[in-house]
């Protein structure tokens, strides 16, 4: 028994799952991960996800917060900000303080609330730019963690996600290797024992690319990813305009086994989704939530 019996994510494209992609198209992520390990087989365990791509921190508690607290589920996880404090001229304290509003009202309900902290992007090439917001940031995080309750997944510490692999080509979200250390590493902040332990070490790898391939890499990077965020950001678009939430109401997860590729059967709890299959867009800002989303 984990001690939670029900579970709701909120957030953005993190919490979503980008870009951790099932076989049948859809994204899987670190929340179903861990809302899977929570339930550890028992069909009465409940599991929403309110999460979507793109969102800014106002959208989330303006959208997603007050249906977790009408639910009143045992956990909630919250990603939020990250797509706020990368815009040029953000103010980082103004963001962090209305976060802690919707934590506040969270735990205000009794509700346990775990928050995740921003990766270290010192070693990705460009990202590395955002490492001081993202430190600002995570400061607050623990802050407010601390005067409000609630439990953090400090991304910042987790030193295998140092890896390029971690990341996926758009170097925002995380590949599926990346969610499922994090879905490990949340359950044990949440006392949850596993089988896995997310500190395995990484395989070991050929040699670094060298100063030409990388250039080459961040030109595609720039072409691919950043500039078609930058033209929806100045036209008030975002990816997650018109989707719906793939989990929007707590209910008990259905367990499919199916085969991943390149591996084994992989137990996942998938019901209800409502995302139509994306996998071919550019990825919106994201996977360093709850530096971006």
């Amino acid at each position: 028994m984990t001690g939670f019996d029900s579970y709701v994510a909120i957030g953005d494209s993190f919490t979503e799952g980008l870009n951790d992609e099932a076989p049948d198209g859809t994204f899987r992520g670190w929340a179903d991960r861990l809302a899977e390990i929570l339930a550890d087989g028992r069909p009465d365990f409940r599991y929403a996800n309110l999460a979507l791509r793109g969102k800014l921190l106002d959208e989330i508690f303006d959208e997603q917060l007050p249906t977790a607290l009408d639910l009143r589920p045992d956990l909630v996880t919250v990603c939020a900000g990250g797509n706020d404090i990368i815009v040029p001229g953000a103010d980082v304290d103004d963001v962090a303080a209305r976060f802690e509003e919707g934590i506040a009202a969270l735990r205000a309900a009794g509700i346990e609330v775990l928050i995740f902290t921003g990766p270290d992007t010192k070693q990705m090439s460009v990202m590395s730019i955002l490492r001081g917001k993202v430190g600002i940031y995570n400061a607050h995080l623990w802050a407010i963690a601390d005067r409000q309750g609630a439990k953090v997944v400090d991304l910042w510490a987790m030193h295998v996600l140092h890896d390029v692999r971690a990341f996926s080509d758009d170097r925002l979200h995380f590949t599926a290797e990346g969610h499922r250390r994090i879905a490990l590493r949340a359950a044990e902040v949440l006392g949850v024992p596993t089988a896995d332990d997310w500190r395995e070490p990484w395989p070991e790898t050929d040699e670094p690319a060298n100063w030409l391939t990388l250039r080459r890499s961040d030109l595609e990077w720039t072409r691919t990813h950043l500039l078609p965020w930058i033209r929806r950001t100045l036209r008030g678009e975002s990816m997650g305009d018109g989707l719906q939430p793939k989990r929007p109401r707590l209910a008990p997860l259905t367990t499919i086994t199916r085969s991943a590729s390149g591996g084994g059967p992989v137990t996942t709890a998938l019901a209800e989704r409502t995302v139509p299959d994306t996998a071919g867009e550019p990825a919106e800002n994201g996977g360093l939530s709850p530096a971006t989303g």
